[in-house]
């Protein structure tokens, strides 16, 4: 079957699914809204405003405190009425319009407002920062940590699962019993043993690149022994047998012929384990050992919701915790219905050849 075919039985099955069709749709728009976080967001994720620390949520209007209609949506300024509990009072004697596409710090944004009043969509944290732009910002780096941990993983996890279980032997016992050693410890405390062993004082980027090395490193294991047992069977093809009768050398005949016939599921595992990564990446962000301020993650914005003074007087703050537990609900039902989109029993499903 070519594949422009496949791809267009396994999207037609996938739209009668409607929960994994819209959840597939959310993760299309997170992405979109991650990527062009830097024209989206009315400010940039560091920009602070100390006089304005958990700012509830800006109330949008279109009729004024006399009454009147306006056609352009505006706000107020919210004052400080009570600094200890953080409680803020808008000045109504004045209102603050809504320009949209505006040029702020130096760039574009899609909309803005005056000063001294801030637009804070879903509120501010504890440093004034509008918690809109750092969850778009921050999505950046979840979903990128996440989803470039979840390929190599799987590019390691093909790699030594195809090698293992096409030449067997001793090369095949090594690769199994270290994968078995990896899978011995669970994950997040692996994962937390491995962030430990690297200095604390290293920069957010070289950060970044070290949580996806060791996702990375500890997830391929578990897809490493799921090929080896597919790759038994399907070394046994006559195709295979055909591959090396012309003359095809024995990667060539594991990366051309014989782990393409396991794409179907290497798609669907991929999809059910980016939620694994996204917690991992929030858990060490959370315990302050994963991306460092004032680079937002959805992890290291969720650490500020641990006081429950914070969480009765900013609820708020736990705002980036519905996106990672909406986030994985979408990815798990996403994964759920490419594996019934992908099932050659189920009525319309189809197999990749």
């Amino acid at each position: 079957m070519q594949q422009k075919g496949t791809f267009t039985i396994v999207i037609n099955r996938l739209k009668r699914n409607k929960r994994a069709w819209v959840a597939m749709w959310i993760i299309i728009t997170l992405a979109f809204f991650a990527l062009l976080a830097d024209f989206i967001s009315p400010y940039h994720y560091d920009e602070q405003n100390r006089t304005k620390s958990y700012h509830p949520p800006t109330a949008i209007h279109l009729i004024d405190a006399e009454g009147r209609f306006h056609l352009r949506p505006f706000i107020y300024n919210y004052n400080l009425a009570d600094p200890v509990f953080k409680r803020y009072e808008p000045d109504t004697k004045k209102s603050y319009p809504i320009y949209f596409f505006v040029k702020g710090d130096g760039r574009f944004r899609l909309f803005g407002t005056e000063e001294p009043s801030r637009l804070f969509l879903l509120g501010s944290d504890l440093h004034g920062r509008d918690l809109f732009t750092r969850l778009l910002y921050g999505a950046r780096i979840s979903l990128s940590i996440s989803l470039l941990g979840v390929f190599i993983s799987f590019v390691l996890g093909l790699l030594m699962g195809g090698i293992a279980g096409y030449f067997g032997g001793k090369i095949d016992n090594m690769l199994m019993r270290l994968g078995e050693i990896i899978m011995a410890v669970p994950g997040i405390y692996l994962l937390l043993a491995l962030r430990a062993i690297f200095p604390v004082t290293l920069s957010s980027a070289q950060v970044y690149l070290l949580i996806i090395l060791i996702m990375s490193f500890i997830g391929w294991a578990g897809l490493a022994r799921v090929i080896r047992g597919m790759v038994l069977s399907i070394k046994e093809y006559d195709f295979v047998t055909a591959a090396k009768a012309i003359g095809g050398g024995h990667m060539r005949v594991i990366v051309r012929h014989i782990l393409p016939n396991t794409l179907s599921y290497t798609i669907i595992a991929m999809t059910l384990s980016v939620p694994g990564y996204i917690i991992g990446e929030a858990a060490l962000s959370f315990l302050s050992l994963g991306i460092q301020e004032p680079y937002p993650s959805w992890g290291n914005m969720l650490s500020a919701a641990q006081s429950i003074r914070v969480l009765t007087n900013a609820p708020w703050i736990l705002i980036p915790g519905i996106f990672i537990s909406v986030t994985i609900i979408c990815f798990n039902l996403l994964g759920d219905g490419l594996r019934d989109a992908f099932d050659p029993k189920a009525t319309g499903g189809i197999e990749i050849k």
